[in-house]
């Protein structure tokens, strides 16, 4: 819920964690052999810039090439490092290293055992067990290495968008950090995104009201809003919203998911707490996730939220066209039964 809870603390100093064995892109620094290993596209095109950037300061005539290693040949590498005429420093890409054939990776290789001085090579490597023998190959010749892998969980998505607010020098509060990442967290570069546009068009910190006015709207937030009002029992609150954004065109199935997500916060929390576990420590919970759950708990019982999971359990088969009907009104009505369903178990 974007608008809820305490006023919300501001932030700013926080550093996404460090998810392996590479540095963040942000640290990364200029060497002759660079290794940005992981998928995270965003990440990756980050760290490229950021080498570019910092060897162009050094080298103004630096030639840029970039080498495909899922086509090139073996000597295509080498060459590419062996620069030109008209400049005295190299900088070689190598996009999409892990689909490299044998005779690229050869020469690869061979390269990587002997760099030039007077060239920097970043290999972008999407992760997996493809092309390993680069990946280890590197590391023996101590590469540089970027950390490009997914940021999945919320408490990594919250990190990055503190991150990206501290480099624009703009404070922010904690509630319109995890709004943004309720509204934009399924896609990194589009959260970035709204970051880079939030800091343009205001001033100041930035509140969760503000990313109210910018992203209420969307889908992912509309979805999480009818959950928080059903788990909250508010019946009335949760219909009001789900059906007028089922009459705006919001599909139905990430609505029960997100039904589906707050009940299972709600079973890992309530069932942690009943061992005698502590969410945040022994699961990796986010501390306000605990505490927002443990406010809704109060209303709760073991058999309300097992009725709850099962309703929304079938809603979710019927929204997907698994229950004998693919209509548009029955996916709808199909979600109503689910939110009354969560809300009614809320209050019993």
């Amino acid at each position: 819920m974007l608008l809820s809870g305490e006023r919300g603390k501001l932030v700013g100093m926080a550093e996404p964690r460090q998810r392996s064995g590479g540095v963040p892109w942000d640290r990364i620094e200029p060497d002759r052999l660079v290794l940005i290993l992981g998928p995270e596209d965003l990440l990756a095109d980050r760290a490229v810039q950021r080498l570019g950037r910092l060897a162009r300061e050094e080298h103004p005539d630096l030639d840029l090439v970039t080498v495909d290693a899922a086509i090139a040949g073996r000597d295509a590498l080498a060459g590419a490092a062996s620069g030109s005429l008209f400049a005295d420093y190299t900088v070689v890409v190598v996009e999409r290293a892990d689909k490299a054939d044998a005779d690229f990776l050869d020469g690869a290789l061979a390269y990587v055992r002997a760099p030039s001085p007077d060239a920097m090579v970043v290999f972008r490597h999407a992760g997996g067990r493809s092309a390993k023998k680069l990946i280890d190959a590197l590391r023996a010749a101590k590469a540089g290495e970027v950390d490009a892998s997914p940021i999945r969980s919320d408490r990594d998505k919250e990190a990055f968008v503190k991150a990206e607010f501290k480099r624009g020098g703009r404070g922010v509060d904690e509630r319109a950090v995890r709004a943004l990442v309720e509204a934009l967290g399924s896609d990194l570069r589009e959260l970035a995104s709204a970051v880079e546009q939030m800091m343009a068009d205001s001033t100041g910190p930035v509140t969760a009201q503000l990313v109210e006015r910018y992203y209420g709207g969307r889908l992912e937030t509309t979805s999480f809003k009818v959950a928080d009002a059903a788990v909250a029992g508010q019946v009335g609150q949760a219909l009001r919203l789900a059906r007028y954004a089922l009459g705006t065109g919001v599909d139905p199935v990430p609505m029960v998911g997100a039904l589906a997500g707050k009940l299972r916060v709600l079973a890992k929390v309530g069932g942690a707490l009943a061992a005698g576990l502590n969410p945040v420590k022994d699961l990796g919970m986010n501390s306000w996730q605990v505490d927002q759950a443990r406010r809704v708990l109060r209303n709760w019982d073991g058999a309300g939220l097992g009725r709850a999971i099962l309703a929304v359990a079938e809603a979710d088969a019927q929204v997907k066209g698994l229950g004998g009907s693919s209509s548009k009104t029955a996916r709808n009505y199909a979600v109503e039964r689910a939110i009354i369903a969560v809300a009614t178990a809320a209050r019993s």
